[in-house]
């Protein structure tokens, strides 16, 4: 492998700081994935904290998610999918505000799921209408529900998910923004990372992963995830980026 390939390898090849992102969903990704000490343990529920500290000033989706997959039997397990839950910057619901709970099958498929008791400005049993305000932290959380698996914001059940499953794994924070590259910075705090385990212990990642969307995914290469020097992270747009893909940040 060539040096040049080596950084592209490291950065996500040549930089992309303008104009939308020409991946397949049109959007920029960048996750923070946890880490545990030890084997990941058994868990029945997770949860996360969000602060949007800058909230977007255009008029396109910005999501930010907690996701986690959905997991059957010893060992390794059976994947039957995965789902995300987190708040929307959203242009075409009251307010620019909405919350999300959806996810796909192991066959790629859109999971079925109860419908919800929020309203939904567009009918998408998926986005639901929900008032948040920026400087204001949320908890999010994925659970089990009645029917299946459920995400709450703030213990206000969003609805549940028909999917199986006996635990939760591969646990992640992101941010998927539909926004130029160019466009005006925003951010969000992510903090108090937890979990439940099948025996109702509290557990925590001690860590988490940097990932960015590559630019030849169609990613910005002007996104960061940042420690915030009090235990959480912050993932902003439009930033010179000072921590680089598959860093480790510390988190308490």
């Amino acid at each position: 492998m060539t040096w040049r390939r080596v950084v592209e390898s490291l950065w996500g090849g040549t930089e992309r700081t303008t104009g939308l992102p020409p991946s397949p969903n049109g959007a920029s990704s960048f996750h923070l994935e946890w880490l545990w000490e030890g084997p990941t343990p058994a868990l029945v529920e997770v949860g996360a904290t969000l602060t949007v500290v800058d909230a977007p000033t255009v008029d396109r989706l910005h999501f930010w998610a907690l996701q986690a997959s959905f997991v059957e039997g010893a060992g390794s397990g059976r994947r039957l999918g995965g789902g995300h839950t987190g708040l929307q910057h959203h242009p075409r619901h009251p307010g620019g505000t909405a919350v999300n709970w959806g996810g796909y099958g192991a066959d790629g498929r859109e999971l079925g799921g109860s419908t919800s008791a929020l309203p939904s400005a567009l009918a998408n049993p998926n986005t639901r209408d929900m008032v948040w305000r920026a400087g204001r932290p949320y908890r999010l959380s994925i659970h089990r529900g009645v029917e299946g698996w459920a995400a709450s914001v703030d213990d206000v059940v969003i609805r549940d998910l028909h999917v199986g499953g006996d635990r939760l794994a591969s646990i992640m924070v992101w941010s998927e923004v539909f926004a130029a590259c160019d466009d005006p910075s925003s951010a969000v705090r992510w903090t108090d990372l937890s979990g439940v385990t099948r025996d109702g212990g509290i557990v925590r990642p001690v860590a988490v992963r940097t990932r960015y969307q590559s630019v030849a995914d169609g990613g910005c290469s002007n996104t960061s995830s940042d420690p915030d020097g009090e235990g959480g992270v912050v993932q902003r747009t439009n930033v010179a980026r000072s921590t680089p893909p598959r860093a480790v940040i510390a988190v308490g």
